[in-house]
C-alpha cells in the first residue's frame, strides 16, 4: 500500500485580489497540506498555475542513499512552490543550486478545480528530462521551460530524479541493488496517481514524455513490473533501452573506480558503499567527470540500469528489456517515438578537433571503438565488430577533421541513439500502435554551431527547443518567429496523443492537413518533420539500420521452442 495519508478534506482555496483577479500567489490544500503557488504566461500570454520545488519523497540522505525513495510526509504550514527547487547534484554545476534534498517535481496546469468547475480532469503530460543519467534537471530555467505547452489543455509535471553514483550506484547487495533513480521516477508515477486531481489532472490519463536518458528511463517504466499500470501512454524522444548495450546486475569495476576518488579504498565491497555514503555529495558529483573513459562524455552513459538481485525489496528491472519487448512483456500502451536527424555530432567534433583524442582513437579503434560506440570489448567478436563499423562509416584512411565528421557523428547517432530507437519501434509495433518520427526541421537556434555561427545541422536536443522553453539556448518564441508553426505542430501532436494515444487531429487547423500513419511490417512508415513541409516517408536509415542488426543480431524463439526465421527481423 503506498503510504501517502488521504486527508478528509481537500478544499482548494484560491486566494483573489481585489480586482476579482488571481493575486500574485495562491493556496491549494492538497492531502499533503497547504501549498502556495503562482502563476506564469504562457507563449500566447494566457496565464496560467505554477507550483514549483514540491518535495515527493523523503531527502534520500544517510542510510538513505543509494536505496528506493520513502514517500513525503504531511507537513505543517504552507510549503512555499513559488520557485524553483534544488538541482539533484551534478558535475558542472553552481554549489548553491544544488542539494541531495533535490526530489521535487513542479506541476503546471491552466485551470484548477472549484466549486464552480469541480470535475476538471485533463491528461497529465510527465516529462523525464534528459542528461545521461548524470546531469540537467526537471527545472524551468533548464530543460523544462513550459510555455509552449501550457497553450494545450494538459497538466504538465516535471521533476527531478538522482544522478550519477547517487542515483546508480549499484553494488549487488541489499544497501545498493541499484536503479534508485529509476525508483524515484515510479514515485513521483505514484505520487500523481494520488494528487493530481487536485491540479486538475486525470489520473487515469497519464502519457509519459521521455528524452535522451528520459527515453531510455521511458522505455524502461514499459518493462518494470513497478510501473505497471501507472501511465496509458509513451513518448520516447531520441533514446531507449533496446539498443547494441547489455545490462548486468551491477556496475562493480566502476563502483570500485568511484570508491577510488573520494579514498573509499577498503576491499570489502560492504564497506565500500558504507564510506560512500558518508561520502560528501558534492565529492561524488564532481569526480564523475573523472569516470569518463575517451574525453569528456564518453561513454554516453556511465552508470546504467541494472538487472536487481532479490534482497526482499521491490525490484525495478528482473530480466534484460531486449528480453521483455521481444517476448511481449511489456506495457502495450500507445507509442510516440523518433530521432532528429543529425542526432550525436558533438563527440564526433570533440574528437576530431582534439589532435591527441582523433589519433588515439585513428591508431587504436579497436581499443577505443566500443566505448565509444557501447558495446561489449570482451565479446568474442568485438574487434571484428570495430573493423566493420569503421570500414562501414569510415572507409580505410586515417581520420580527418573534417572528412571524417559526417561519417564519425551518424556513428555515434545511430550507435548512441538511433539503433535503439529502430529496435525499439521494430519489436514494440508486434504488439502496440507506434507513430515513428524523424525531426529534420532546422531553425536558428541549435545545441551545436559549426564550423561557425549557423547550427550543424537538427542535433541532439534540437527538437525539444519546440516543446520547452530553454534559456541557455534560446528565447522563447513567439507568434512572429518562423519557429512558432514548428511549435504550434508539435504541441499540437503531443497533446492530441496525450488526450487519445493518436497524434492526428483532423478538427485541428493546425494539423487536418496531416495524417500520421503508424509502423507496421508491410510499410515501414515514418513521419518526417521537414524544414518546409510533413510528409509520410518509408524505410528510415535502412541500410545503416542493418549493419547493426547484423552484427547485433536478435534470436527469436517461438513458443515451440524452434527458431523461427520470418521472425528474426532487423530490430
Amino acid at each position: 500500500m503506498f503510504p501517502f495519508i488521504i486527508a478528509v478534506a481537500n478544499i482548494i482555496a484560491i486566494v483573489y485580489c481585489q480586482a476579482g483577479e488571481y493575486s500574485a500567489d495562491f493556496t491549494l490544500t492538497t492531502a499533503l497540506g497547504k501549498i502556495k503557488g503562482t502563476y506564469l504566461t504562457s507563449v500566447s500570454e494566457q496565464n496560467f498555475y505554477a507550483f514549483r520545488g514540491i518535495p515527493y519523497a523523503q531527502p534520500p540522505i544517510g542510510e538513505k542513499r543509494f536505496k528506493a525513495p520513502e514517500p513525503i510526509d504531511q507537513w505543517s504550514g504552507v510549503f512555499d512552490a513559488t520557485s524553483d527547487g534544488p538541482m539533484c547534484p551534478q558535475p558542472y554545476s553552481d554549489e548553491s543550486e544544488i542539494s541531495e534534498d533535490c526530489l521535487r517535481l513542479n506541476v503546471y496546469t491552466r485551470e484548477l478545480p472549484s466549486e464552480r468547475h469541480p470535475n476538471i480532469k485533463r491528461p497529465v503530460v510527465v516529462f523525464i528530462h534528459p542528461g545521461g543519467l548524470y546531469s540537467l534537471s526537471g527545472q524551468s530555467k533548464n530543460f523544462a521551460g513550459p510555455q509552449y505547452l501550457m497553450d494545450r489543455n494538459i497538466v504538465l509535471v516535471t521533476f527531478n530524479y538522482r544522478l550519477g553514483a547517487l542515483g546508480f550506484l549499484s553494488a549487488n547487495t541489499k544497501e545498493a541493488p541499484g536503479n534508485a533513480g529509476f525508483k524515484d521516477q515510479v514515485l513521483v508515477l505514484k505520487w500523481i496517481k494520488l494528487h493530481i486531481n487536485k491540479f486538475g489532472g486525470d489520473a487515469s490519463s497519464i502519457t509519459l514524455l521521455g528524452y535522451g536518458a528520459g527515453a531510455i528511463s521511458t522505455s524502461l517504466h514499459l518493462v518494470s513490473p513497478m510501473s505497471k499500470n501507472l501511465f496509458q501512454r509513451a513518448i520516447i524522444m531520441s533514446g531507449s533501452t533496446t539498443a547494441q548495450w547489455r545490462i548486468s546486475s551491477s556496475q562493480i569495476n566502476l563502483l570500485k573506480r568511484q570508491a577510488r576518488l573520494v579514498n573509499c579504498t577498503d576491499p570489502s565491497i560492504h564497506n565500500m558503499v558504507t564510506c560512500l555514503k558518508t561520502t560528501n555529495y558534492l565529492q561524488l558529483a564532481n569526480t564523475l567527470r573523472f569516470l569518463f573513459d575517451f574525453g569528456e562524455g564518453i561513454p554516453f552513459l556511465l552508470w546504467k540500469p541494472v538487472i536487481e538481485s532479490d534482497f526482499g525489496q521491490e525490484r525495478f528491472l528482473i530480466e534484460d528489456p531486449v528480453d521483455s519487448f521481444k517476448n511481449g512483456n511489456f506495457m502495450k500502451v500507445p507509442l510516440i517515438s523518433g530521432i532528429t536527424r543529425d542526432e550525436f555530432v558533438g563527440p564526433a567534433i570533440r574528437i576530431l578537433e582534439n589532435n591527441l583524442l582523433r589519433n588515439e582513437l585513428d591508431q587504436n579503434f579497436a581499443k577505443y571503438a566500443p566505448i565509444c560506440f557501447m558495446y561489449e570489448s570482451q565479446l568474442p567478436r568485438a574487434q571484428n565488430i570495430s573493423t566493420e563499423l569503421r570500414s562501414a562509416y569510415l572507409g580505410s584512411g586515417s581520420l580527418h577533421p573534417q572528412r571524417s565528421l559526417k561519417g564519425l557523428s551518424e556513428l555515434f547517432a545511430d550507435s548512441m541513439i538511433g539503433f535503439g530507437v529502430h529496435r525499439l519501434v521494430h519489436l514494440a509495433a508486434r504488439y502496440t500502435k507506434v507513430y515513428y518520427y524523424r525531426f529534420s526541421y532546422e531553425g536558428r537556434n541549435s545545441h551545436i554551431y559549426y564550423p561557425n555561427v549557423t547550427p550543424y545541422g537538427v542535433v541532439h536536443h534540437d527538437d525539444l527547443l519546440y516543446l520547452f522553453v530553454e534559456p541557455s539556448v534560446s528565447r522563447m518564441y513567439n507568434s512572429n518567429d518562423e519557429e512558432f508553426q514548428t511549435i504550434e505542430m508539435l504541441t499540437r501532436m503531443w497533446a492530441s496523443f496525450a488526450y487519445k494515444g493518436d497524434p492526428n487531429k483532423a478538427a485541428d487547423p493546425f494539423l487536418k492537413n496531416i495524417k500520421w500513419r503508424p509502423f507496421s511490417f508491410r510499410r515501414e512508415l515514418f513521419l518526417e518533420f521537414g524544414q518546409d513541409n510533413v510528409t509520410m516517408k518509408e524505410q528510415l536509415y535502412t541500410d545503416r539500420y542493418g549493419i547493426w542488426k547484423q552484427l547485433f543480431p536478435l534470436h527469436w524463439i517461438r513458443s515451440n521452442g524452434k527458431a523461427d526465421k520470418n521472425m528474426d527481423y532487423p530490430a
